[in-house]
Formats: structure tokens, sequence, C-alpha cells
């Protein structure tokens, strides 16, 4: 009897051995292969300034309410409270030793669109990378390029506040497997370029549904409910609906929506409020053509 039962433990302790050998390899860090960074040429750094106000850099990684040249202090520092825990934005600065001066294209393209550390280390979805792992390898490059051009930060970000089992970083490998993709959010007429140009704004360096789509249980965005609005993950109040069904923006022309934009009001002439009006700050920052093709994507999508 006793043979018996040390063999059903031994079974079920290599069993063990052998999911969590799978789970790991299933799971692990996957960076890109180095030469998927190579061959890039010099950035375009007009074009990098604009992919950095597209992202909306400043509005996580600035000091809040920063004006004028402050706005390009990096210094992070900034909490986002989830579920989960509190992150904090950390130091993207230039600075070689509090920021990240000293990394390399691909460690900083890995980490953009992998989620990948420049340890190897999982990166927490606070950081929007399952939405910037739509963006193409030039824009990166570019990206890159001008984030040198700021200015340096001495300052240290605090590290994440994070409850157990949150704070292990092992599991955001299955987060990963779960949602971390490069395929468009919705299907739409891919055909047109202006479409196109407004799904990959939207959908990548833009990343409005990591705000305006709700989430399941696990983090994860709810594709059918693809910018329906959702709760305000810091507090009080919803993020609203922005797509054809909206109450709010639904009757706005596309004409309308590239105007607000650009200049903060609405066609009823209210004024942005709340978190929008640092994303519509970024938004104004865009070339018309850009804001146009944000507002012909939201009036494409399928209304919710």
């Amino acid at each position: 009897m006793g043979r018996r039962i040390r063999k059903l433990v031994s079974g079920i302790v290599f069993l063990g051995l052998v999911g969590g050998a799978a789970f790991w390899w299933l799971t692990k860090p996957a960076p890109w292969p180095a030469d998927h960074w190579e061959g890039l040429g010099e950035p375009d750094l007009a074009n990098g300034e604009q992919i950095f106000w597209a992202g909306g850099c400043v509005s996580c990684h600035a000091k809040p309410g920063s004006e004028g040249d402050a706005k390009f202090v990096l210094a992070g520092g900034a909490p986002l409270k989830s579920p989960f825990g509190t992150f904090h934005a950390p130091n993207i600065s230039p600075d070689e030793t509090a920021g990240i001066g000293s990394w390399t294209l691909a460690e900083f393209g890995n980490a953009m669109t992998r989620g990948v550390g420049r340890n190897g280390e999982h990166l927490y979805p606070s950081f929007p990378y399952a939405s910037y792992a739509r963006m193409t390898p030039k824009d990166i490059n570019d990206l890159w390029g001008y984030m040198k051009t700021l200015p340096k930060a001495s300052d240290v970000a605090p590290g994440h506040e994070l409850p157990f089992p949150f704070n292990i970083r092992l599991a955001l490998g299955g987060w990963k497997l779960l949602f971390l993709t490069d395929t468009p959010r919705v299907a739409i007429d891919g055909a047109d370029p202006k479409l196109a140009r407004g799904q990959y704004l939207v959908e990548g360096p833009g990343h409005c549904g990591e705000c305006h789509t709700p989430r399941n249980a696990l983090g994860g965005l709810e594709p059918a409910q693809w910018l329906a609005g959702a709760p305000n993950p810091e507090g009080e109040g919803r993020i609203p609906n922005i797509t054809p069904g909206s109450k709010s923006i639904g009757g706005w022309s596309a004409s309308d929506i590239a105007s607000y934009l650009e200049t903060g009001f609405t066609p009823e002439f209210d004024s942005v409020g709340g978190s929008m009006v640092e994303v519509q700050k970024n938004m104004a920052k865009l070339i018309a053509a850009d804001r146009e093709a944000i507002a012909a994507y939201l009036k494409a999508i399928p209304a919710l």
C-alpha cells in the first residue's frame, strides 16, 4: 500500500514539474529576434515627435500639471491606481542611470511592443504595450531617436505598490498568452488609407482602448465592447463610449471629432474635461490629417 502511495505521489510531482515547465516555456518573456531592429537607418525625428504626442508619453511620465518645457522632463513617478494595486510610471528620460538613456533600440522596442524589460523581465500592462504592439519598427526607431533629444532627469521613480499575488511577475506571462496580440481590434475597410491610418493611431500608439474599453476580471480588454466605455480605474465616473452608438459623441460628425481633438471644444461649445484634457492637448500636436484619420476611424467602427 505504501509503495502505491509513493508511486502516486511521485507521479503527481512529475506531472506538476512537467506542467510547470510547459507553463514557463509558453509564458516566458519573448523579445523580438535581434534582426527585427536592424537596418532601420537614421531616425526621422519629426515623425518621432508626432508619435511621441500620439502616444501620450507626457500624460504619464511628466509631473502632473507640467507646462512648457517642463512637459519634456519625463521623470516619471505619477501614480496609476487600479484594482490590482498602484503602479508608478518610471523615469523614461535619457538619463543613463535613473532613466533609459543607456538602453539600446532593441531594448526600448521590446519594452514597447513585447512588454519585456531590459533585464528580460515581464513588464506590467499598466504600460500599454498591448496597444503599442501594433506599432511599426520604423515608428519605434523614430520615437526612440526623438526621445534621446529630451532633457535628462535624475529622479528615481518609486516602485509599484502591489499586493500578493499581483507582485509576482511570472504570472504576467499567462496574461500575455491570453491578451497580447498585434491583430486589429475591429475589422474595417483596410483599402481606405485614411481609415487604415486612423486604425493604426487609435489601436496602436494612441492606445485609446486602454481607457475606453471595459476589462474582464483578469484586466484584459473585452474585445466585443471595443471603445464602448468603461469604469474610471482611478475613481468616480466612467470613461465614455466613443463608438458611433455613444450618447455623447455618437451624433458628432467626423469633422466635429477632429475639431474637438484640435481645440478641446465640443459642437455644443462645451470644453474638454477630466483626464481627457491632457489627451486632447497631445492630439492637438498632431498634423490635421492624423486627427481627421482618427475621426474617420471612430465613425467607421461598430456602434455599441
